[in-house]
C-alpha cells in the first residue's frame, strides 16, 4: 500500500529538520570562543637561542590564543635527547602554558618540543633550543612532533577536500532541481549525482572523525583507530562538530527519499506546495551543513566571530549553489535521456542562480579577506595571501567562462523558439489539409481517405490480421519511438549552440575542480595576520635573547596589539650603555611589515620589583616617522628591571606591553 504525505506530515517533517538545526547551532555557538585563528608562538621564558647561567625551575610558553594540551604536548629534551620535563604542563595565566623542569640540570643545548590545537582547530607543532653555562652539540636533530603532517596530514587533507566536494554536489545538485529543473528530478543521473554527494559527504565525515586523534596527536597511522583518542576527540569542539554533521546528513537522507520518490509522482498541481516545502527543507538542512564547519575552523575565532561565522555560511551555500549546480548542469547537459532533455529555460534560471551565487561570494570573500590579513602586503608577504590570490583569479577565470556560457545559452533559448514556432507550423499542415480535402496526412506523407487504412507495406504471408497483430505493433511501436529518440539526440547533439554550451560547461567545471582543490589547501593555512604576528614575535624573540654589544647597549623588542584599526606592529627599545646612571634612549614603532609607523603617542616605564622601585616614567620626544628618543635617562641601581611601553594608536586604542631586562 502506498502512503501519501499530507501537507501537515511535511510540516511536521520541516519543523523537526529546523528543531534540529537549532540544537546543533547552539551546542556548536557553545564551544566558540573569540581568538586569533590559528595559534602562533608569540614568547617563551626562556628565550629561544639564549644562554643562561643557572638551569630554570620550569619552560613557559605563550601562544596568540588559548591551546588544547595533552600530557606530552610540551617536551624538554637535555643534550643527549633524553626527556627533562617533570609533570604535566599547565596553564599558568592566559595564553602562557609551563611545564616544570628536573632539578640539577647540567650544562648543554637543550630543545623544547610543542604539539598543541588551536582554538580553529588546526594543530600547530615546532620546536627551539636554549642553552645552560655554554652551547653545545645536541643529538636531537628533528624539530619536535609533526602535528598535522605525514602520511595521516595527507589522509586528512584528502577527506577534507571530499567533505566539500560531497557538500557541493549534494546541495548544488538538489537546488538545481528544486530552483532549475525540476522535470531533472526523474533522471537518473541526477539522481546518482546527488546521492553520490551524500554518500562521499557521509564517508567523508566518519573518515575524518576516525584520523583526527591521529591527526592532532602522534601523526601515526597507527593510531587512527585508537578507541581512546577518538573518545579525547568526541569531547572537542570540531568531534562535535562532525557527529553534528552526521545527524544532519540522516535529516539530509529523508530530503533526498522525498525528492526522488514522493515528488516525482505528484502531479503538477500537487508539487507546488511539495516544493515550497522541499525548498525550505532544503535550506534548513544546507545551512546546517555549512554551519558545522563555520563553528569549527577559521570564522569561529579571530575578529569578530559573530558575524564572521553567518558569513561563512553564506559563503559556503553560494559555493554549493553554483559550483553544485554546475555540476548538476554538466550532467544534464551530457546524460539526460532524449525523452527528458534539458531545456533553454532551465539553463537560463541556472545562470541567474549562478550570477546570485558569485554577488553574494564576492561580498563574502572580500569580509573574509581582510579579516584575515588585515594588510594589503600580507597578500604577498604571506602563504595564506598567495593562495589567496591564486583563488581570486580562478575565480575571476571561472567568470569569465561563465559570461561565455550565458552567450550561449541565448542562442540556445533564440533556437528552441524558432523551433518551437516551425513544429507547430509542420502540426498545422496535416491538419489544413484534412480539412480541405477530407483525407489525412501521415507520418510518412502519404494520404489516406476516411474510412479506409493507408498501406505501409505488403503483410508476410501466413500472418492474420486480428488480435494476434497485437505484440508485433507493440514491438513496432518501441522501435520507433527508440528510433524517434536517437533521431531526437542526434539532432539535439548536433546543434552547435548546445554544443558550445557543453563545451563551456565542462571548461568551467574543470577550473571549479582546482578551485575546490586551491580553497580546501586554503583552509589549512595559518591566516596572514595570524603568520605576521608570529614573524614579529620571532624578530622580537632573536633581538631580545641576542648578546648585547661591547659597549653593553640593550635592544628589546616587543609585539603589540591595540585590538583596535590598524593596531598592530613592534615597538623596539634601545638602551644605551645600559648601565647605572644616564642613559640615551631611542624607541622605534613598526608595522608588522617593517614599515615605520607613526602613532599618535609612546610612553616608557622602568620598575625594579625586587626593591620596590618605580615605576619611572619616560616620555620620549618623536623625532621622526615612527622614531623617538629621550636622553639621560636615569636607572638608579643595578638589577632586573622591566621596561613597559605603552602605545596609543587611536584617540580610544592603547596597550601597554613590557619585557624584564638586566640593566647595569
Amino acid at each position: 500500500m502506498t502512503r501519501t504525505i499530507t501537507p501537515e506530515g511535511h510540516r511536521g517533517i520541516l519543523r523537526i529538520l529546523v528543531l534540529l538545526l537549532l540544537t546543533v547551532t547552539g551546542a556548536l555557538l557553545a564551544g566558540a570562543a573569540p581568538a586569533s585563528a590559528h595559534a602562533a608562538l608569540t614568547g617563551s621564558d626562556p628565550a629561544q637561542g639564549v644562554v643562561i647561567k643557572k638551569a630554570p625551575g620550569q619552560v613557559a610558553l605563550t601562544f596568540s590564543e588559548k591551546v588544547a594540551m595533552n600530557d606530552d604536548s610540551l617536551r624538554v629534551l637535555d643534550p643527549r635527547g633524553k626527556p627533562v620535563q617533570s609533570g604535566k604542563p599547565a596553564n599558568l595565566s592566559g595564553t602562557t602554558y609551563a611545564v616544570r623542569l628536573k632539578s640539577g640540570l647540567g650544562n648543554g643545548t637543550y630543545t623544547v618540543t610543542y604539539q598543541v590545537v588551536s582554538a580553529d582547530s588546526h594543530p600547530v607543532s615546532g620546536a627551539y633550543t636554549f642553552s645552560i653555562g655554554a652551547p653545545s652539540q645536541t643529538v636531537v636533530t628533528g624539530t619536535g612532533p609533526v602535528a598535522g603532517g605525514g602520511v595521516v596530514g595527507g589522509l586528512y587533507a584528502v577527506g577534507r577536500y571530499a567533505s566539500y566536494a560531497g557538500f557541493i554536489v549534494l546541495a548544488g545538485g538538489a537546488a538545481f532541481v528544486l530552483a532549475c529543473w525540476q522535470r531533472g528530478a526523474s533522471v537518473r543521473p541526477l539522481q546518482r549525482l546527488v546521492v553520490g554527494g551524500w554518500l562521499t559527504l557521509t564517508a567523508a565525515t566518519l573518515w575524518l572523525l576516525l584520523l583526527r586523534g591521529s591527526y592532532t596527536t602522534s601523526g601515526k597511522p597507527a593510531d587512527v583507530f585508537d578507541l581512546g583518542l577518538l573518545g579525547q576527540v568526541l569531547q572537542t569542539k570540531t568531534g562535535a562538530a562532525l557527529i553534528s554533521r552526521l545527524l544532519l546528513l540522516a535529516a539530509a537522507a529523508l530530503f533526498i527519499a522525498v525528492l526522488f520518490g514522493a515528488y516525482t509522482k505528484r502531479e503538477e498541481e500537487e508539487k507546488r506546495d511539495l516544493t515550497f516545502g522541499l525548498a525550505v527543507g532544503g535550506v534548513v538542512v544546507a545551512a546546517g551543513l555549512a554551519t558545522s564547519w563555520a563553528m569549527a575552523e577559521h570564522a569561529s575565532v579571530g575578529l569578530q566571530p559573530g558575524i564572521a561565522m553567518p558569513v561563512d555560511v553564506v559563503h559556503l551555500l553560494a559555493v554549493a549553489a553554483w559550483l553544485g549546480g554546475l555540476t548538476a548542469l554538466l550532467i544534464a547537459l551530457y546524460r539526460a535521456p532524449a525523452e527528458t532533455p534539458v531545456e533553454a529555460a532551465a539553463v537560463r534560471r541556472f545562470s541567474r542562480v549562478a550570477f546570485a551565487s558569485v554577488v553574494a561570494l564576492v561580498a563574502t570573500g572580500t569580509y573574509q579577506s581582510w579579516r584575515q590579513l588585515g594588510s594589503w602586503s600580507a597578500f604577498t608577504d604571506t602563504r595564506y595571501g598567495q593562495l589567496l590570490l591564486v583563488k581570486i583569479g580562478l575565480v575571476a577565470l571561472l567568470v569569465g567562462i561563465a559570461s561565455t556560457s550565458r552567450r550561449w545559452t541565448g542562442r540556445l533559448a533564440d533556437t528552441a523558439g524558432t523551433a518551437a514556432i516551425t513544429e507547430e507550423a509542420e502540426k498545422a499542415v496535416p491538419a489544413a489539409v484534412a480539412g480541405k480535402t477530407g483525407k489525412t496526412v501521415t507520418a510518412a506523407g502519404r494520404t489516406a481517405e476516411p474510412g479506409k487504412e493507408s498501406v505501409h507495406a505488403p503483410e508476410p504471408a501466413g500472418k492474420s490480421a486480428g488480435s494476434g497483430d497485437t505484440e508485433r505493433a507493440a514491438q513496432l511501436a518501441r522501435q520507433r519511438a527508440a528510433m524517434d529518440a536517437a533521431r531526437q539526440k542526434r539532432l539535439r547533439d548536433g546543434d552547435p549552440n548546445r554544443f558550445g554550451l557543453r563545451r563551456s560547461v565542462l571548461a568551467e567545471a574543470g577550473v571549479a575542480v582546482v578551485l575546490l582543490a586551491v580553497t580546501t589547501w586554503l583552509t589549512q593555512t595559518e591566516p596572514g595576520r595570524t603568520e605576521l604576528d608570529a614573524k614579529a614575535a620571532t624578530s622580537s624573540s632573536s633581538s631580545s635573547s641576542a648578546t648585547a654589544p661591547s659597549n653593553g647597549a640593550l635592544t628589546l623588542d616587543m609585539p603589540f596589539d591595540t585590538s583596535g584599526k590598524d593596531g598592530k606592529g613592534v615597538v623596539s627599545i634601545d638602551l644605551d650603555p645600559a648601565r647605572v646612571g644616564g642613559n640615551e634612549m631611542h624607541v622605534f614603532v613598526q608595522r608588522p611589515n617593517g614599515r615605520a609607523f607613526d602613532v599618535p603617542e609612546v610612553k616608557v616605564a622602568f620598575t625594579l620589583e625586587a626593591k620596590k622601585i618605580g615605576p619611572l616614567p619616560v616620555t620620549p620626544d618623536h623625532v621622526t616617522t615612527g622614531h623617538w628618543s629621550a636622553s639621560g635617562v636615569q636607572i638608579p641601581m643595578a638589577g632586573d628591571w622591566k621596561i613597559a611601553v605603552t602605545v596609543r594608536t587611536s584617540d580610544i586604542d592603547q596597550v601597554t606591553v613590557s619585557k624584564n631586562a638586566q640593566i647595569g
